[in-house]
């Protein structure tokens, strides 16, 4: 029982930082549970369902402070034809945004699930750690200039991020947050929109995962994760609300560089 209660405490550090930035759940806490003894086919699923409550639970507090607008509109004729999902379309740019990398992300998600067992653990952690460590650099040496928007360049993010998430539980935030950050789009909307679209592209894994191995999920350790990390999300919101913009997006940067090579590292010396 200590050890469960251990592994939601440290959900909960993971989560804060998580939210607070926009990465680093899935990437921290993984390797750790490891380390206290459980196994990756227990730990993954978990880390998945705790961020699918935490993240949707995020990006509501988020979208209640101001930070981001999530705006739907009904569209009566969808109903009729039964298109776009229960009636309901984007209206904001930000709902537009996560509506592309939810959707985009859960066929990378999908593909993840499918081909997890096949690739070995340390070329994931060293392909996960250079992307990461990249974008880090990049975002450091332009000094916050980024690309101009592209909806296109927002389907390769969702795409490739959502695969990381489904191969080793992190590797997602981080490629969109640095992403949303490169195009243009401000921080503390990347931010909540990152929870969003996490949230919805983790529950797609986690199915996959209950699909193809449900008798080796842990659900009680699921349920330690889960607590620890929406116990955070309000002390997260308030800490994105005190912060500038501008100091969140070297907070941000620095961030990438240390969990890129973090990464890199677990993937070869630290095995």
């Amino acid at each position: 029982m200590f050890k469960f209660l251990l592994s939601g405490f440290i959900a909960f550090l993971c989560e804060y930082f998580d939210s607070s930035i926009g990465m680093g759940y899935g990437t921290t806490l993984t390797p750790i549970l490891v380390a206290l003894g459980f196994s990756p086919i227990q730990v993954v699923p978990g880390v998945l369902l705790s961020q699918f409550v935490a993240g949707f639970t995020l990006a509501l507090l988020h979208h209640r402070a101001g930070h981001v607008r999530f705006d739907f509109s009904r569209d009566e004729e969808a109903v009729k034809r039964r298109l776009s999902g229960w009636g309901y379309i984007p209206k904001s740019r930000d709902a537009k945004v996560a509506y592309v990398l939810s959707g985009f992300g859960i066929m990378g998600a999908l593909l993840a699930v499918f081909s997890a067992i096949s690739l070995p653990s340390t070329v994931v952690k060293i392909y996960i750690g250079l992307m990461v460590f990249s974008i880090g650099i990049f975002l450091l040496i332009r000094k916050g200039k980024g690309f101009s928007f592209s909806w296109g360049k927002f389907t390769f993010i969702a795409i490739l991020s959502a695969f990381n998430k489904g191969i080793s539980g992190g590797g997602y935030g981080p490629v969109v947050i640095g992403g949303q950050v490169l195009t243009g789009r401000e921080t503390k909307s990347a931010i909540g929109i990152t929870a969003l679209a996490e949230s919805i592209v983790a529950m797609v894994a986690f199915l996959g995962y209950l699909i193809l191995k449900p008798h080796e999920i842990d659900l009680r350790l699921a349920l330690f994760l889960l607590a620890g990390a929406i116990l955070s999300t309000p002390f997260s919101v308030f800490t994105v609300k005190k912060f500038d913009s501008k100091k969140l997006k070297y907070i941000i940067s620095i961030a990438l560089c240390i969990l890129g090579i973090i990464t890199i590292l677990r993937g070869t010396i630290w095995r």
